[in-house]
């Protein structure tokens, strides 16, 4: 905002207001905080980067998110996106299979191959990577409840590609806390779904050792409202949260810490976004170090996914988002992404249509090959507003860690509902200040126009559900019943007991139990979580 000089002039106000922080117009040397660490990228604590060439040596992956109707509609798409110079798959799953249930459930439908890719059994997902070498790419796949259930089927058609385990990189997101606190797509109970996870740990350690058992991601949660500290601290509270777990499970910090990996939302604020990327770097070498005793350097050493920020995109004039997605992907590539999804510009509307996903990818190599951006290791370094911005960054989520920490740990807080009201809080303001026009949003209620521009959109008609539910008919009538009953069998004990509940489950997958069933026997004995209503 401008104010007026004593000689009639504009000139820039000394402060402003951005996210509820107050931001000044300019910065100097006096704003540095003191005492602040200078070290090279590559150099503990990594603030300015992991590796010390930054995208010298190889550039991020270009990872596209996709998936919709059958597995072979999907599948078709992963050929197109690798053809075009993707280098990473990125697998979206529909809500039935989010929420471990089968497509002929009575609560799915209306809901298969919606949102996402429909897979309810192993012979869905060997047709989802038909004709695609398992040990030629890396696979991220975003599911969290019934993530070791879809990973055991990855798993088995590495198997059957003969491709041994320990070939296989990728990651599951797996990530059940932010669930609760943002997404809400959960089945069980936080404890017994803490227990997956470090099952998971314990089992990629030993079985699949360059293997991502989770993806802690703080995505969702800026989707859900969040700010930029909120969604940066909850994400990576959650991870010490999981670090926590793991070692009361008997794991070695060091045996799995370096496997795990972060999701990180790209949003509009461009150096709010860049100084965040900064300071989870900061932040998780010195929770690892200091916190956990962690004494492998790769411990340290926080990596990350991230995706530009689809709540952002809009309905009203869809062609800016290619404006708002390429401005978001620049701030994580000079953030130091070592991963990237951009959205499509249909996304207010639909899944992307594959013209869409294709532009989005080209956005991401416009970065990659003509900006010039990727040949400076964390650019902004040394700027005396990105700087003190960082240290800002790192000393709020530090004050949300301690108070999380107050409450017992991030489950606890879960339980009392604290991270929910605090996320709730933030999207309500942010609502607000977008209706009284405080908050500007080009095209929706700033700078609007009457022409309306109008995109192709992707339409997935019931034909799917119908065609899913009927494969599974004819899965049920050709597998061994007595092999799924025994399967099932075992699983229940398992988890009953306390052995490590990946080696049923990958049995169960094998004789085709459907993702369904598998969940059902574990929501017999674990039961199902309900969120208690706070205000």
């Amino acid at each position: 905002m401008a104010k007026t000089s004593s000689d009639g002039t504009k000139t820039a106000a000394d402060h402003t207001t951005v996210s509820g922080r107050s931001i000044k117009a300019l910065y100097t040397a006096e704003d540095l905080a003191p005492n602040v660490e200078h070290t090279g990228p590559g150099q503990f604590p990594y603030t300015r980067g992991i590796h010390t060439s930054g995208y010298g040596g190889k550039l991020w992956t270009m990872r596209q998110f996709s998936g919709f109707g059958t597995p072979s509609a999907t599948n078709h798409r992963y050929q197109e996106l690798l053809a075009a110079g993707g280098t990473g798959l990125s697998v979206a799953f529909d809500l039935p299979t989010l929420m471990g249930r089968d497509p002929d459930h009575q609560l799915s439908k209306g809901e298969v191959g919606k949102c996402g890719v429909s897979v309810a059994s192993l012979a869905d997902m060997e047709q989802l990577f038909d004709g695609i070498r398992l040990d030629q790419i890396t696979t991220s796949m975003t599911i969290n409840s019934p993530a070791a259930i879809i990973f055991a089927m990855y798993l088995v058609v590495a198997e059957q590609q003969g491709i041994k385990w320990a070939q296989l990189s990728g990651t599951i997101q797996n990530d059940i806390l932010k669930e609760y606190i943002a997404q809400k797509e959960y089945i069980f109970p936080p404890r017994p779904s803490m227990r997956l996870i470090t099952d998971t740990f314990e089992f990629c350690t030993q079985k699949v050792p360059r293997w991502n058992p989770i993806s802690v991601s703080g995505y969702h949660i800026r989707e859900a409202g969040a700010t930029a500290l909120q969604e940066l601290a909850f994400t990576l509270r959650d991870g010490i949260e999981y670090v926590r777990y793991g070692i009361n499970a008997g794991l070695n910090v060091d045996s799995f810490a370096p496997r795990m990996s972060f999701f990180f939302n790209a949003h509009n604020d461009f150096f709010e976004e860049i100084a965040k990327f900064r300071a989870a770097r900061t932040l998780w070498a010195h929770v690892m170090r200091d916190r956990f005793g962690a004494t492998d350097e790769r411990s340290w050493k926080l990596r990350f996914h991230t995706q530009t920020a689809g709540v952002s995109l809009t309905a009203q004039e869809p062609y800016n988002n290619v404006v708002r997605t390429a401005l978001q992907a620049l701030a994580a590539v000079m953030g130091g992404t070592n991963s990237l999804h951009t959205n499509s510009l249909d996304e207010a509307l639909s899944l992307p249509t594959k013209e869409a996903a294709l532009l989005a990818l080209r956005t991401q190599q416009v970065i990659a090959h003509e900006s010039g951006v990727p040949n400076y290791v964390d650019p902004l370094g040394g700027s005396y507003f990105v700087e003190r911005l960082t240290r800002d960054m790192e000393q709020g989520a530090s004050e949300y860690f301690q108070r999380i920490d107050d409450l017992g740990g991030m489950v606890e807080a879960i339980e009392e509902g604290f991270p929910q009201r605090e996320v709730a809080s933030s999207a309500y303001r942010f609502q607000q200040e977008v209706e009284s026009e405080e908050r500007q949003v080009v095209g929706v209620n700033a700078f609007t126009s009457e022409n309306k521009a109008t995109v192709g959109t992707l339409y997935i008609d019931e034909d799917t559900a119908t065609t899913q539910c009927a494969k599974l008919g004819d899965l049920r009538e050709r597998r061994n019943a007595t092999a799924v009953s025994l399967a099932l069998d075992q699983l229940r004990d398992a988890a009953t007991g306390s052995n490590n509940l990946m080696p049923p489950l990958l049995e169960s997958v094998r004789v085709y139990a459907t993702l369904g069933e598998i969940c059902d026997v574990l929501r017999e004995v674990w039961g199902e979580y309900e969120e208690a209503t706070s205000i």
